[in-house]
């Protein structure tokens, strides 16, 4: 699906790749990604706090981590959920899952749930409180993947999505390192400039932030009642 075409006669097919996303695309890039991942991840942890800050959790809620890679959320969730409250991980990499696993276990979290599944097939139990998406840009351009999110969230819970987006026009030459990053994370560079378009009619008072000279966005909303 994801080789070059051999019929020439369809010289854009090979282009399409980059239109939606791909989830065979991902798996390559987040098995090669696994081991650095956490590495790669570091400078970007003040938005990662930023981010849960806004979820406005309180001790036992239920957060669901959509995308959650190697379960770096985790930490700071478990500080505002407390023993009480539970996270469930959606992560379709075994390999970043695998890694999250290990830290539920070496922390001993018991309150984490693990679901091994792409975000639109993932089974979820139980409604959620909020919902976490952060640096996960092929979700996000997922509709199916948001809505069924969305349906696992209760009425009035907040959901709240980070990553990167391309710089505004007088910071045009940031994009450059907004690429080099897409390529590496994404399967798929559509929706950049507005990564969060597919949430936002699924929620209400959605507000946004930009950070890194535009080239990261925050943006909550709230499940509407």
């Amino acid at each position: 699906m994801d080789a070059p075409p051999d019929d020439r006669s369809q010289p854009f097919q090979w282009l399409t790749r980059w239109l939606t996303p791909s989830r065979s695309a991902a798996l390559r890039q987040y098995r090669s990604r696994a081991r650095i991942y956490d590495l790669e991840l570091a400078l970007f942890e003040p938005i990662r706090q930023r981010a849960i800050d806004l979820l406005h959790l309180q001790p036992g809620d239920r957060v669901l981590d959509v995308g959650c890679g190697t379960g770096l959320s985790f930490s700071m969730l478990e500080g505002l959920i407390g023993h009480a409250g539970s996270i469930v991980g959606i992560e379709q990499s075994p390999e970043m899952l695998e890694r999250a696993r290990a830290r539920a276990a070496e922390n001993g979290w018991k309150n984490v749930t693990l679901i091994s599944a792409s975000v639109e097939e993932a089974a979820m139990p139980r409604a959620a409180d909020a919902a976490l998406f952060h640096f996960t840009h092929d979700i996000m351009r997922t509709p199916n993947a948001l809505a069924n999110v969305c349906r696992h969230l209760k009425p009035g819970a907040r959901i709240v999505a980070s990553g990167l987006k391309w710089a505004p026009i007088l910071a045009m030459p940031l994009n450059i390192v907004v690429w080099n990053a897409a390529m590496r994370s994404t399967s798929t560079l559509e929706g950049l400039g507005r990564p969060w378009s597919h949430l936002e009619p699924l929620v209400s008072e959605l507000k946004l932030e930009q950070m890194l000279g535009g080239t990261v966005y925050i943006v909550s909303g709230v499940v509407p009642g």
